[in-house]
């Protein structure tokens, strides 16, 4: 999808000839260097980058990074394993649904483009999971293309630059930045330049335009940014949808059975659309009568555990795990799922907090 047009005319002449070769320089200066997906050109290990980054912090995705490329090197490789070790090596990540589309990504990548990312951002941004920003992200860095990225912390950097004060939860002004973002990208740029130039729009927004402290003195567009003339940073981005989180407890049904390297615990596959979709588990209920339920003979030796706390984007989980041991032979749970091996569970896509409660069990 390609941004609206917009010449630039509402941008203060100042900014628009300062803030791209100042940027530019600042990055190459001062901006982050080193990153393992930096030193690179192959749009596979920017992609896989730009996706394991959403909303992750950068430290978190230095420890995924490296496992991944290890298992897959390669978009082939990626598309040809299965899903579960793929939910396995992101369990803890969060935001599993990014790692089902970069799966189905890689298939359609390998299937239809023969194993070739498209070199355009609105070729990408037609696969799933690749927004626009990450489009943009893989076009610019790889292929040198003259697009910006159009992610949160961009949006947060050019409100205050411009002192945007239109209403950022509305489709119209997301548009319409996206466009000034646009306008401001430097003229006739080399492949060098809209690297160091998408590079630096990243950094200022994690390290020095940051949400609730930004560092202004240092800034290297302080001079010309408006929010900052008008001594109020923090009034940008406008947003008035804010995140209200919901607080749900859910009881966790834990059965086991058998003894050393012969234990089992009893999983099911999470349904899709919802929380840890896809994902194995053990049987999760709204209630601690509803969990004990699935117990054959109605949970007469469940165990209550400590309750674990779980926080997710949009939600606070209290989880209550209720313990009980099975014999090898009886009836089958009363919930969908199977038998599988403690000792697998290295193997398996689980959420964090049950992938840490059953290797406390083993």
């Amino acid at each position: 999808m390609k941004p609206p047009a917009d010449d630039g005319a509402a941008i203060p002449d100042a900014i628009r000839q300062s803030f791209a070769p100042a940027l530019i320089a600042w990055q190459r200066h001062s901006g982050r260097h080193g990153l393992p997906w930096q030193a690179t050109r192959d749009p596979y290990r920017v992609w896989l980058s730009e996706i394991m980054l959403q909303q992750t912090q950068v430290a978190t995705v230095l420890a995924y990074y490296p496992r991944f490329l290890e298992r897959f090197p390669d978009v082939r490789a990626l598309a040809g394993a299965g899903e579960d070790e793929v939910m396995a090596l992101w369990s803890g990540l969060g935001y599993y649904s990014r790692a089902r589309n970069m799966h189905r990504c890689a298939q359609v990548v390998v299937r239809e483009h023969g194993g070739r990312f498209p070199d355009r951002a609105d070729d990408l941004a037609t696969l799933p999971g690749i927004g626009a920003s990450t489009a943009a992200a893989i076009a610019a860095f790889c292929h040198g293309q003259r697009v910006s990225i159009v992610d949160g912390n961009v949006r947060r950097v050019l409100s205050r630059l411009l002192a945007f004060d239109e209403d950022l939860a509305q489709t119209g002004p997301q548009k319409r930045l996206w466009a000034l973002a646009q306008a401001l990208l430097p003229v006739a740029p080399s492949h060098s330049d809209m690297q160091a130039y998408t590079q630096g729009l990243m950094d200022l927004g994690a390290t020095v335009c940051t949400r609730s402290r930004p560092a202004c003195e240092p800034c290297p567009v302080g001079q010309v940014c408006r929010a900052r003339a008008d001594g109020d940073p923090l009034r940008y981005p406008v947003k008035s949808r804010r995140l209200v989180r919901r607080h749900e407890s859910w009881w966790l049904a834990v059965m086991l059975r058998g003894v050393g390297s012969q234990r089992q615990v009893w999983l099911q596959r999470r349904p899709a659309p919802g929380i840890w979709a896809g994902l194995q588990c053990v049987p999760v209920a709204a209630s601690e009568a509803a969990a004990r339920a699935v117990v054959p003979g109605g949970g007469t030796a469940v165990r209550e555990m400590p309750a674990i706390a779980h926080a997710l984007t949009h939600r606070e989980l209290r989880l209550h795990p209720l313990l009980v041991e099975l014999p090898m032979t009886g009836a089958a749970p009363a919930a969908d799922g199977a038998w599988h091996a403690l000792s697998g569970m290295g193997d398996m896509g689980l959420p964090a907090p049950v992938r840490q409660l059953l290797a406390a069990l083993r």
